[in-house]
């Protein structure tokens, strides 16, 4: 198990990949990964159950992710390549012709970690409930998680979904939503934010925890008690407060960074924030 500086290394890193990689095509999404750079290191190098060396699209033995929020491909592809599941090298490769780090993740580009595509709002919850309740047949204690957008939020299927879950009772299932507060046309609570979050899951059945998703001692604490919410009769939902474009001063909060890949000399600017820990690649 890593410690804290360790863990923190390795999301300032993942941040470095995220900017290199959106400059480098000249397109994808920095903010939502740069936010949910800690998530993601947090997930796969403490407290998920996976094994890169043996990955299978069933993933039998083993915890599940699915990313509901298929835009922020980038950071997954940083973390999964950073935790062994392919050659960091390939992360150069995002979104070019022939690559498997398609702008979106497809499970076609036969790219391990990567179980289902996603990128169409709203769908990756059924996904993740699906997968659940068949863990549950197969007798496999591991969990499933899933990660959602507070603008994604607004699908009505996140709803269905949530509903369903609660109602029979998914308990081997934690749903995250990133709370940032902004999606692509600018505050959520302008467009059509849904309010109460924490109050509105509960009345669905779900058990809610809160967090700073940007405090790795905080995000892990939190995530270990998810687990412990966890086979309880109730699926478990992370509110996650993070800041669009954490680590990259000119990019928080800033809606403007939702789709928009930085050119060289933002990029350089942003790297110079950001200190190079396990080497890019």
């Amino acid at each position: 198990m890593k410690n804290i500086q360790e863990l923190q290394d390795i999301a300032t890193q993942i941040r470095r990949d995220v900017l290199r990689m959106v400059n480098s095509c000249a397109s994808g999404h920095p903010g939502g990964s740069l936010g949910c750079a800690d998530l993601f290191t947090a997930l796969y190098f403490d407290k998920m159950n996976v094994e890169p060396e043996n990955f299978t699209r069933e993933g039998k033995g083993e915890d599940m992710f699915f990313l509901s929020i298929g835009h922020i491909a980038p950071v997954w592809y940083s973390a999964l390549a950073r935790r062994g599941f392919f050659p960091v090298a390939e992360l150069s490769t995002l979104r070019q012709l022939g690559s498997r780090l398609q702008g979106h993740p497809s499970y076609h580009s036969h790219l391990p970690g990567v179980r289902a595509a996603s990128g169409s709002l709203g769908q990756g919850m059924s996904v993740a409930i699906g997968a659940a309740l068949a863990k549950k047949l197969n007798g496999d204690n591991n969990l499933v998680y899933s990660l959602h957008g507070d603008g994604e939020i607004e699908e009505g299927q996140i709803w269905e979904a949530a509903m369903f879950a609660g109602a029979k009772g998914v308990d081997n299932l934690i749903s995250i939503v990133d709370n940032n507060g902004v999606q692509i046309d600018g505050r959520a609570e302008d467009v059509c934010g849904v309010k109460n979050l924490k109050e509105r899951f509960e009345s669905f059945g779900w058990d809610v925890l809160q967090c700073n998703g940007n405090n790795m001692k905080e995000l892990l604490d939190t995530l270990e008690m998810c687990k412990q919410h966890t086979h309880k009769g109730k699926p478990v939902m992370l509110i996650m407060k993070t800041k669009m474009g954490f680590g990259v001063d000119f990019m928080e909060d800033n809606n403007g960074w939702h789709g928009k890949a930085p050119n060289g000399e933002q990029t350089a600017q942003a790297l110079s924030q950001l200190k190079e820990t396990l080497g890019d690649y």
